[in-house]
């Protein structure tokens, strides 16, 4: 499921950037990635409270991904009506088949915990000791769908593959989608086989606020909950920075008048290089329990945070020729903590405060807020200032790129520093 899962978000996720560019939507990469999360302002919860009262977990997971891909599949179609390197006829259509599909996938990040984490303890089974193993599945699903659509090439009638510069690349064309939509529908097959996940029973009276499931917003009264919620937010607002302008930023490089940068292996593998970031996050995802049982959620989450600085701060200092391209692989490495260290250790948290009738619910509570709240904010904030520095030449973003990068490694800083000051949780 995990597997599955990620290989539909990693087959366009890192490289739909550079398509967009060539679709004649450079200028709105920003918000194909605040789409993301302004879904996840609302569908994350709503799913979680159909989760929680109606719909068995992991059938809801199934027939979120059948629409999901289904709409993805439709994005695919339309580019496949405009052609390789053409401009979209009709952007807003595409856009809205997009925003559809997004919607629906969003909210089955948090049902697949919440399905994993009712089956394990189902079993018998730790949350902490026994789920990261499982997650890093995810990941190497993610890192799959990275590595086939960036190397896979569809021209002239013919399927290869090929680490080379070529204008038909998967990375560069509609073809994502295609991938996306059909591993999207095969999970959606997968999760009808899964095992039951029984739904809480509902006591006799319950409070309106009860039976819509909107108990876990009761969370915010709580100073320590309220207060992770709050810097989950604000660090969600890196998430989708990297995700939306690593691609064309070091794509960006092959227009270069420096031969060695332009023509490097970097410079025109982009996802293959950024694919770096998700094997260093599979790693990670196993040091998970050692780190939670031996520091706590505090300390995990700072490491998190530094870890963003580092991530950002390396991209600004970096070029895709040696020795250069070490500080693109050393920002790659440090991705694993950044990214791993707060998002499967803050489900972890969640799962362990909430009491079981709004698991569910809180967890679609705090992909809201990392994913929507901040991921919005954040993806929306990074693009007006890429916009400011750089613009696009040709099939190019070119510009002051370092000023970008260190402008989001400052504000992960600052995020840090009041974290340490500000949230103390109970020491267990």
């Amino acid at each position: 499921m995990n597997f599955l899962e990620f290989a539909v978000w990693g087959a366009y996720l890192t490289c739909m950037g550079n398509y967009l560019g060539k679709a004649g939507l450079g200028e709105q990469i920003a918000w194909f990635y605040a789409i993301q999360g302004i879904v996840s302002l609302f569908m994350p919860t709503l799913m979680g409270i159909v989760a929680d009262k109606y719909i068995q977990p992991q059938r809801l997971l199934g027939i979120c991904h059948l629409l999901a891909g289904g709409f993805m599949l439709g994005c695919w179609w339309m580019g496949v009506q405009a052609g390789f390197g053409n401009e979209l006829p009709n952007k807003s259509l595409f856009i809205a088949l997009y925003t559809l599909s997004v919607a629906f996938f969003m909210p089955t990040i948090a049902l697949g915990n919440t399905t994993a984490f009712t089956i394990l303890k189902d079993n018998g089974m730790d949350t902490v000791k026994d789920f990261p193993p499982i997650r890093v599945l995810g990941t190497v699903g993610f890192i799959i769908t990275m590595w086939f659509v960036n190397c896979a090439v569809w021209e002239d009638g013919s399927f290869s593959f090929t680490f080379a510069e070529n204008s038909h690349k998967f990375q560069y064309t509609y073809m994502q989608f295609f991938v996306s939509g059909i591993l999207s529908i095969i999970l959606c097959v997968y999760c009808f086989f899964l095992p039951e996940c029984k739904l809480t029973k509902k006591r006799e009276k319950t409070s309106l606020v009860e039976a819509l499931g909107l108990n876990a917003f009761k969370l915010f009264k709580t100073k320590k909950m309220a207060l992770f919620f709050v810097f989950s937010a604000l660090l969600g607002m890196c998430l989708q920075v990297t995700n939306g302008y690593a691609g064309p930023f070091i794509t960006s490089f092959k227009g270069s008048a420096d031969a060695a940068i332009a023509s490097s292996f970097a410079a025109n593998n982009a996802t293959l290089l950024t694919s770096i970031s998700q094997i260093s996050e599979a790693l990670c995802i196993l040091m998970i329990p050692f780190f939670l049982k031996r520091f706590g959620i505090k300390v995990v989450m700072l490491m998190s945070m530094f870890a963003w600085v580092l991530r950002f701060g390396f991209f600004g200092i970096g070029n895709p020729a040696m020795p250069g391209v070490l500080l693109f692989i050393l920002s790659c490495v440090v991705y694993g903590v950044a990214f791993d260290f707060f998002n499967i250790s803050g489900g972890i948290f969640v799962d362990q405060e909430c009491d079981s009738s709004v698991k569910a619910s809180a967890q679609g509570l705090f992909m809201m807020m990392t994913n929507g709240v901040g991921a919005t904010i954040g993806t929306l904030a990074a693009g007006e200032i890429v916009n400011h520095f750089c613009s696009w030449q040709g099939d190019y973003l070119l510009g002051s790129w370092q000023t970008c990068w260190f402008i989001f490694a400052g504000f992960a800083l600052v995020v840090s520093i009041l974290f340490a000051f500000i949230f103390h949780p109970d020491k267990k």
